[in-house]
């Protein structure tokens, strides 16, 4: 299994026990607050729980779950997928998203697990263009990708919403 470490995080593999804190992220409305709009029930939480595992299964990669080290607490998700959105433009099969839990906001820690999963997909699978979609209103995120070195590519909507593509 695929492990990362930072100073400060965990980053592996996701696993079914997974679910109560994924769960619980989900379903916290300043989480989703640029990413759809609506919370995650329970059962759509399991459904990303598999999604995420069964990335890894088919494709040899994935979202990783991220824990804090300090605490061992499950505090996110972030990684690389290919989710085959039905988008205009297409995006890549390389396309990199990260979500924190409310309580990890503000320190820099999805910089930090981004960076770890960068390099991770520049050594594992070098010269792929990796595709970022954020919402236009999310400044936070929109820092997190420019300082992973994602450049805007063009603006278009996404279920309704206005979001940027970003590429890398």
């Amino acid at each position: 299994m695929t492990t990362l470490t930072t100073d400060r995080l965990l980053l592996r593999v996701p696993v079914a026990s997974d679910l109560d804190a994924c769960a619980a992220m989900w379903a916290d409305p300043e989480v989703v607050k640029f990413v759809g709009k609506q919370t995650f029930t329970r059962e759509q939480s399991w459904a990303r729980v598999l999604r995420y595992i069964g990335h890894w299964q088919a494709l040899g990669y994935g979202f990783f779950a991220v824990v804090d080290r300090t605490t061992d607490r499950y505090i996110g998700e972030v990684g690389v997928a290919n989710f085959e959105r039905e988008i205009d433009p297409q995006v890549s099969a390389f396309e990199t998203g990260w979500v924190l839990a409310t309580s990890a906001h503000g320190r820099g820690l999805a910089s930090e697990a981004l960076a770890a999963v960068l390099a991770w997909t520049d050594v594992t699978f070098p010269k792929q263009t990796t595709t970022c979609i954020i919402n236009v209103d999310h400044v936070a995120s929109l820092r997190v990708a420019a300082k992973a070195g994602y450049r805007e590519r063009v603006r278009t909507t996404y279920h309704d919403d206005p979001v940027v593509l970003l590429d890398r």
